[in-house]
């Protein structure tokens, strides 16, 4: 790997977005998330029916985004963070409540795939601007090592 290759775009840099091997780092991570999740939810004893019932809920945070772009930035980000599933699944193990358990590892499935998909953090200028790249344009141009062909 040559230097120029191992150092992010200049226009990437700006825009905040991982590229990359570090990205492709973020996207497997994301699938184990995803994966390790369902497989510890298999042992909670919950119905699997709960599971796509409940798989969007964070999503509904994102209805922040009427109060403008900084609020549900702000929103979506609490609710597509690991730190609060990640404490009702302790929450949920420590007091022996198995549907807090299980509603927590589903919360952090959720942003597996979320993250998997491409549909990373969100910045404040738009909907689209995440940490992991602009939503809606081809990957192929996110992890070229000049940039998006703009920056070209």
């Amino acid at each position: 790997m040559t230097a120029t290759r191992s150092v992010a775009p200049a226009a990437a840099r700006a825009s905040g977005t991982v590229t990359g091997v570090p990205r492709r780092w973020l996207r497997l991570e994301a699938a184990v998330l995803l994966a390790g999740s369902l497989i510890a939810y298999s042992a909670t004893g919950q119905p699997w029916w709960l599971v796509p019932v409940t798989i969007l809920v964070p999503d509904l945070l994102a209805a922040g985004y009427l109060g403008g772009t900084r609020l549900g930035a702000h929103l979506y980000n609490v609710a597509h963070s690991t730190a609060l599933p990640a404490a009702v699944v302790g929450l949920g193990w420590w007091q022996g409540r198995p549907l807090v358990l299980a509603l927590g590892l589903i919360w952090l499935a959720h942003i597996g795939a979320d993250r998997l998909l491409g549909y990373g953090l969100k910045y404040d200028d738009n909907f689209q601007h995440t940490h992991l790249g602009q939503l809606g344009r081809p990957e192929a141009d996110r992890d070229h090592p000049d940039g998006p062909p703009e920056a070209r």
